[in-house]
């Protein structure tokens, strides 16, 4: 009698613990809601994850931070491109006021260059494919809600949120040491200055990032809620996103509070944010509509998303919160103009559709001819973070580097692996043999040819180890 009295005790106690254990319906909610609070909000915590590391290594809103050299993997935002150096201005006009990037004419030198906002909305593209076309601008930032008539002589640019961020290519002639040196002089030509400082602008402070960790990539944890959070409490609310405020407040965040979850909400927020990536992971392993009709590369936004942010989401039967968040947990910037300055094609799978494994050699065959005004390049990323491959020497290879070796009819294999194939190391991007990677072939200055598909670039092939 005495042991059935224990043996139901601890039944029992069993049965109680699991009850304590088990998530409540409001639990459930606070998941789900959070699970969606992620794909929505992707582009803008996206954006502040760039921001926060600009701040750490003591660069400020409205100043300007670049690397002198070409990014290596200490660059550790979503896809850079290791073929230009990069000139980044995180703008806010809630304090300053309008705002003024001064870009100089392409005479020596030429930007790619796009003007975004916080939720990564293109607002302008500065450049010879830009609207100054190559002439030079002074690009000036409205904020939300400003009824001032603006002054002549700037490219006025008006924006829905406070906050931004402009991102400058300073194209490379190639990757000689004058050449770098020349495309980093030239992007120093920038300013940006407050328009109320305009008949005698501040020194533009410029801090070299080239050193620096710099670390944007998306974790996929609490980590995720603050900088949404931060977003929360210092933009608008864009009318196309009202259904989000309950949503966010069901989670913790609300405008005016600060966001202070405890360990239990901490552990589902955590669980949501893993919940959101494995979506992400899906739709990413679906796979984006091949550009070729005969191999897998393809634009890495799906249409509607492409269609929806040139309205800027004024279609009235559409808003790819989908879309919109997988295209930003792989990269950022928005363009206005796409397709003009730049376009870019993603490959995950090889010719067979298995993974780029890093532990296997690949070869990419680029046809001769390839239909570009500027240069092509192709780098390797981490598939898992999407950024560049950490602790490799290098990770592309370009058509403005002058050692990458043509074959005889003017086309370029180049091979990726953990190791080159014999007398190709000039043509070779190393990998990680423990980590799976992912391509992004870029052609800046596409020409007609290009979307036209007369020229086709054929899918990566896995070759045997030699």
């Amino acid at each position: 009698m005495k042991k059935k009295l224990l043996v139901a005790f601890a039944l029992c106690c069993l049965s109680s613990a699991a009850v304590a254990q088990a998530p409540s319906a409001d639990d459930s909610l606070v998941r789900s809601r959070a699970v969606e609070a992620v794909i929505w909000g992707m582009p803008a915590a996206n954006y502040d994850l760039m921001l926060q590391p600009a701040l750490k290594s003591g660069a400020k809103e409205n100043e300007i931070i670049y690397w002198s050299r070409p990014v290596d993997w200490h660059n550790q935002t979503l896809t850079p491109n290791p073929d230009a150096l990069y000139f980044m201005i995180f703008f806010n006009t809630k304090e300053a006021g309008p705002i003024v990037i001064d870009v100089p004419p392409a005479d020596d030198g030429s930007f790619a260059a796009n003007i975004d906002t916080v939720w990564q909305m293109p607002l302008e593209d500065a450049g010879p494919y830009g609207a100054d076309k190559g002439a030079g601008g002074k690009y000036l930032i409205l904020p939300p809600g400003y009824n001032d008539t603006p002054p002549d002589g700037y490219i006025v640019v008006r924006s829905e949120t406070f906050a931004g961020y402009a991102l400058f290519r300073s194209n490379l002639a190639s990757h000689s040491e004058a050449d770098i040196a020349k495309a980093a002089k030239y992007g120093k030509r920038l300013k940006v200055y407050p328009l109320s400082q305009a008949a005698a602008p501040p020194e533009t402070k410029f801090t070299d990032a080239k050193v620096i960790l710099y670390d944007s990539t998306i974790p996929y944890d609490l980590r995720f809620f603050r900088s949404l959070d931060r977003i929360v409490q210092t933009e608008p609310w864009q009318t196309r996103d009202k259904a989000m405020i309950d949503q966010l407040k069901s989670i913790g965040i609300e405008k005016g509070k600060a966001f202070n979850p405890d360990a239990r909400a901490t552990t589902i927020l955590n669980g949501a944010a893993a919940d959101a990536r494995g979506v992400l992971d899906r739709m990413y392993d679906a796979g984006f509509p091949p550009f070729f009709a005969s191999s897998r590369w393809a634009v890495p936004a799906f249409p509607a998303l492409v269609k929806a942010g040139s309205s800027g989401y004024a279609e009235t039967d559409m808003y790819p919160v989908d879309a919109r968040a997988l295209t930003y947990s792989i990269g950022y910037i928005g363009i206005k103009r796409l397709g003009t300055a730049q376009t870019y094609l993603i490959a995950g799978k090889d010719r067979d559709g298995k993974a780029l494994g890093g532990n296997k050699t690949y070869r990419l065959h680029v046809p001769p001819n390839v239909p570009v005004n500027l240069y092509w390049s192709v780098t390797a990323y981490d598939r898992q973070t999407h950024a560049l491959i950490k602790n490799m020497p290098r990770a592309s290879r370009a058509s403005n580097a002058a050692e990458v070796q043509k074959n005889a009819d003017g086309s370029v294999d180049i091979y990726f692996g953990p190791k080159p194939p014999p007398g190709k190391d000039a043509n070779w991007v190393p990998t990680d043999p423990q980590r799976d990677f992912e391509l992004l072939f870029r052609i800046y200055g596409p020409k007609k040819e290009f979307f036209d598909r007369i020229w086709v670039l054929p899918d990566v092939e896995k070759i045997a180890a030699q």
